[in-house]
């Protein structure tokens, strides 16, 4: 079986992104670090927001996001 020029496989890894602002932001700063050291980003897709709260107020936002990357082979 030959191999088709054409295709390509992927891997996809969970980043956590954390930001004072905003859940965007947070996802923003996830894939901008990520792209610093894995090549070839292609896809995120956010899989879960949450905060965290101190004495009452929230102090920070979190965004968990999937991230694909061509799998070099």
């Amino acid at each position: 079986m030959s191999k088709s020029t054409d295709s390509s496989v992927y891997k996809v890894t969970e980043i956590i992104g954390t930001s004072t602002t905003s859940w965007e932001e947070a996802a923003k700063n996830a894939v901008e670090t990520a792209a610093a050291s894995l090549r070839d980003l292609r896809i995120a897709e956010v899989c879960k927001l949450d905060i965290k709260i101190e004495d009452g107020k929230v102090v920070e936002y979190r965004t968990r996001v999937s991230v694909s990357f061509k799998y070099e082979t």
